[in-house]
């Protein structure tokens, strides 16, 4: 039967070896990093993709704007497309009025379902090309989330994989120190000459 021993690296042993300090100590230390570093790490990275994602939704609503257009005609050849939302949208003929402009017209995206005749919301930037609409408070926080928790994750896998090299190496050691101490031991057990 095998007995467990907790603790064991730790004391003073004949059999314990240099590596076996090396190795308690890097356990210790990893489990520091776990439970402190990583969730360090990731809120690091979501403080950061959420001052970047905010910087980006301020400029986006700084240079684009809105604009109720009413679907005059649908392109029919055109092949839908993915939108910033995930839906599919569709090229069509849009019109709207502008104050002490006049009518304008041009094509522009819009949602898959919509009919001639309907009223859309169109976003354009300053040189008036049609643009996805800016980026909302919803889309900040999703991408803070994700980039918190990949930071996190990252860290993580950074300390598991330190962990494991710093396992090999000191096993490789350790078998070392083994091997050196029975080549010292072996002549006297077995009563060979070296």
């Amino acid at each position: 039967m095998r007995t467990r021993v907790r603790g064991w690296r730790w004391r003073r042993s004949p059999l314990r070896r240099r590596s076996d300090v090396v190795e308690a100590w890097t356990v210790l230390v990893v489990a520091v990093l776990l439970l402190v570093g990583a969730p360090l790490a990731g809120a690091a990275a979501a403080w950061w993709a959420h001052d970047e994602a905010t910087s980006v939704s301020v400029e986006q609503r700084a240079e684009r704007h809105r604009v109720r257009a009413e679907v005059v005609a649908r392109k029919g050849d055109s092949l839908p497309s993915a939108e910033a939302g995930g839906q599919h949208a569709f090229r069509a003929t849009v019109r709207w009025t502008e104050p002490g402009e006049g009518t304008r017209t041009t094509t522009a995206q819009v949602a898959a379902g919509t009919r001639q005749g309907e009223v859309v919301d169109v976003w354009f930037d300053s040189r008036g090309r049609n643009v996805p609409p800016p980026v909302d408070g919803t889309a900040v926080w999703q991408h803070t989330l994700t980039i918190g928790t990949c930071g996190a994750g990252g860290a993580v896998l950074v300390v598991v994989l330190g962990h494991v090299v710093v396992r090999r190496v000191a096993l490789r050691r350790r078998l070392a120190e083994w091997d050196r101490a029975w080549a010292r031991t072996e002549p006297e057990w077995t009563h060979r000459r070296a």
